[in-house]
């Protein structure tokens, strides 16, 4: 499997260097599948038949509607976790808030750590074409596989001070040949670190920051302490880590508790409420 890509050779209109000839990349995108092809696919790896495949995933789709529009940050289970947010412009005085300052509503989708290692772990190749569309040569791609982070509510932040100085919000005018070009030459808010959080296991678990529950994709200031509670299966032992470390659990009538400090970059939570056997990080004293 791989992501294919063109970079075809243009004339660029705007930016630093208009009329200067670069390779520009852009996704060569496959036709949209249709969704009976999905659920046939679906119904013969797990044996189940597509009607009752269909309905299921139709009963989520409504649950995950309703809650997302009641402010939650619902599960999509195996991809990730989505809920709205909105853009809007900024104001200093109060009398000026109203909701015509909303520009854009907006869908806002965090995948999963395994969705993330799948697109990491997955070649890119590249078909360079010129301006008539000939192929010059395809290359694989020997990047790291860096992810970037999806848009979060701090991106958001940003926008509202541009808008409200008279900027656009736009990076770049378009203009994907301008490698790097933001078109912000000031200084940005620093990006508040995101917390990711991945579960497993037969029981159950909370993450809070000050008694509010934290969800995952949450945006959350490096040296906050964020509070971890789980309450794992009858018999079974629970662990957690933080970007690979081992959070320290502490055992009180079933219930394992502990905290931690936000790093200064981004975090991934992973929680098992229901491993058996001695507990790597876990203090039962």
């Amino acid at each position: 499997m791989a992501i294919k890509v063109i970079a075809q050779r243009r004339e660029l209109k705007i930016g630093k260097n208009p009329g200067v000839k670069k390779f520009v990349m852009r996704p060569d995108l496959y036709i949209s599948l249709h969704e009976k092809k999905v659920f046939s696919e679906a119904a013969t790896r797990s044996g189940i038949s597509v009607g009752v495949l269909k309905a299921a995933w139709d009963a989520a789709g409504e649950v995950i509607r309703a809650w997302a529009t009641e402010g939650h940050s619902v599960p999509l289970p195996g991809l990730g976790t989505m809920r709205f947010g909105v853009r809007s412009k900024a104001v200093e005085e109060l009398e000026k808030v109203k909701t015509s300052l909303i520009t854009t509503r907006r869908i806002i989708f965090t995948p999963s750590v395994d969705v993330k290692d799948e697109l990491k772990n997955t070649s890119i190749q590249i078909t360079c074409l010129d301006e008539d569309g000939t192929v010059l040569k395809r290359v694989t791609s020997d990047d790291e596989g860096d992810i970037e982070d999806n848009e979060d509510e701090n991106e958001n932040e940003n926008q509202n001070e541009n808008q409200n100085q008279g900027g656009s919000g736009s990076s770049g005018s378009g203009n994907s040949g301008d490698s790097g070009n933001s078109g912000n030459s000031g200084s940005q808010t620093p990006t508040i670190p995101t917390l990711t959080i991945s579960r497993s296991g037969s029981g159950s678990s909370a993450v809070t920051v000050g008694g509010n529950a934290v969800n995952s994709g949450s945006q959350i200031a490096a040296g906050t302490e964020v509070a971890l509670s789980v309450t794992p299966a009858e018999g079974q032992t629970p662990t957690a880590t933080l970007n690979g470390t081992s959070v320290t659990l502490t055992e009180s009538d079933g219930t394992y508790t502990g905290t931690f400090q936000m790093p200064d970059g981004n975090a991934t939570l992973v929680i098992n409420s229901g491993s058996t056997g001695g507990g790597g990080g876990v203090d039962q004293n």
